[in-house]
């Protein structure tokens, strides 16, 4: 589909909900993403991107720093506590803060290093077992305990169960921001964004529809 559709997309959709043009942060997905497509799209102009993994980022975005300007950079996978370190240099924001040796972690290198990423906190609006997040009941004493780290969140992040309806997941993920007073919502992807951006999301992360398809390399 290309870049220029989804932001189109993405300014129509702000238009129907009645949000202002721009409310929106498209955080183009470059994991695992062939550099000349992630480069061509840094020459259209587009300037956030989003990566799963910690070394892939490393490999690839110091450079591309370097020779395009200022970037962002976000961190959607999963962080792994031993990697925090080099994510916290890395990256711009953080969106998978979701367990307390994590928060404990990033909360001690916020304190060494005086500033952290923005950090969002990745909820299991679906209670799938086998998902990273915090349950939704569980939120506020975990907000609770990274308030005493001195950690102070900008927003909260869901990945809906792949065989629902994205609907109620995000409605809840809006609802649960609304009552902690967090203004970050990330959350919509490329089949579903238009519908997250109808229920407030702030950041929505799209790969597959602006790069094409992945091809993962072969283990």
């Amino acid at each position: 589909m290309g870049l220029d559709q989804i932001l189109a997309r993405v300014r129509a959709a702000e238009q129907a909900a009645g949000r202002a043009a721009g409310s929106v942060t498209l955080i183009a997905v470059s994991k695992v993403q062939p550099a000349e497509r992630v480069q061509a799209v840094l020459d259209q102009g587009h300037r956030v991107f989003g990566e799963n993994y910690v070394q892939e980022a490393a490999g690839k975005w110091p450079d591309w720093r370097a020779a395009y300007g200022p970037l962002q950079v976000h961190m959607i996978g999963p962080l792994q506590t031993n990697k925090a370190k080099l994510a916290v240099d890395l990256f711009d924001a953080i969106h998978t803060l979701d367990r307390p040796s994590l928060a404990q972690k990033l909360a001690s290198l916020g304190q060494a290093r005086g500033s952290l990423p923005q950090l969002f906190v990745q909820v299991n609006t679906g209670e799938e077992p086998q998902k990273a997040g915090v349950l939704p009941a569980d939120l506020p004493g975990f907000l609770r305990d990274c308030a005493g780290l001195g950690l102070s969140p900008h927003g909260l992040m869901c990945i809906p169960p792949e065989d629902q309806d994205p609907t109620p997941h995000f409605a809840v993920l809006a609802r649960m921001a609304a009552d902690h007073g967090l203004s970050g919502l990330s959350m919509g992807m490329s089949s579903d964004f238009e519908v997250a951006i109808a229920h407030g999301a702030t950041h929505i992360r799209v790969g597959s529809a602006i790069f094409g398809a992945r091809t993962y390399p072969t283990p």
